[in-house]
């Protein structure tokens, strides 16, 4: 089957504290979304990569390829009002019938070939593929009157990206109306009645979200990119 990757990157700088948008920042001298364009380059030369920006970011974007000399071949596409529309968007871009696509944070540069490569397979054999890790810390849940209860944190795992499918199946559940609810594909596969299928996933494969996310990432990059 054929290979896809949609990677949204829709975020602000409002909790990294920058008026730029964090997938426009630089690590080693090099957009952090470019890093991770390239990872999924890296990983096959051949994958599909789908790029959803907010339109009114195109024009930036087209600067800074031509300021850092980034030529890597991928399709831009405008994202939606909510993640999900962004996904969506992605997806009605792609016309084959057999494929199997991955969905990445275009803020998760440190994702690994390995990772990558397990996502397609797993999917392949489930129709799902999530990433996901064990969580360190204990964990308790607040009830509506702000009363907590310790949890069994071997029972829970933290989500990550890509997040990989059958495009069949992505079809038919983003076909659903968008829901608050929705926070991942995960959560729209899963409400259109789809088994989700846990993998291994990394540490390392932090979401940047604020700044002390960009010196993590700046240990676990390559400075040449």
């Amino acid at each position: 089957m054929e290979e896809f990757v949609i990677i949204v990157a829709g975020g602000s700088g409002s909790r990294m504290g920058s008026t730029i948008p964090k997938q426009f920042l630089p690590v080693h001298d090099l957009p952090v979304l470019m890093h991770t364009l390239r990872a999924f380059r890296q990983y096959n030369n051949a994958l599909n990569i789908i790029l959803v920006l907010p339109e009114a970011h195109f024009a930036y974007w087209e600067t800074l390829c031509q300021e850092y000399s980034f030529n890597e071949k991928y399709t831009l596409i405008a994202g939606g009002e909510t993640r999900f529309h962004s996904v969506k968007n992605g997806l009605q871009s792609i016309h084959s019938d057999h494929a199997l696509v991955a969905v990445h944070d275009g803020v998760r540069p440190v994702i690994s070939k390995t990772i990558i490569a397990n996502g397609f397979r797993e999917a392949a054999l489930h129709g799902t593929a999530v990433t996901s890790v064990p969580l360190k810390d204990s964990i308790r849940v607040l009830d509506a009157n702000g009363v907590s209860q310790a949890m069994d944190r071997a029972q829970c795992r933290l989500v990550q990206t890509p997040q990989t499918f059958r495009i069949d199946w992505m079809r038919n559940a983003f076909n659903a109306p968008y829901q608050a609810a929705f926070t991942d594909c995960a959560s729209v596969l899963e409400s259109a009645g789809y088994p989700i299928h846990l993998i291994d996933g990394a540490y390392e494969n932090i979401k940047i979200t604020t700044p002390e996310d960009l010196v993590w990432a700046k240990a676990h990059l390559n400075p040449a990119g």
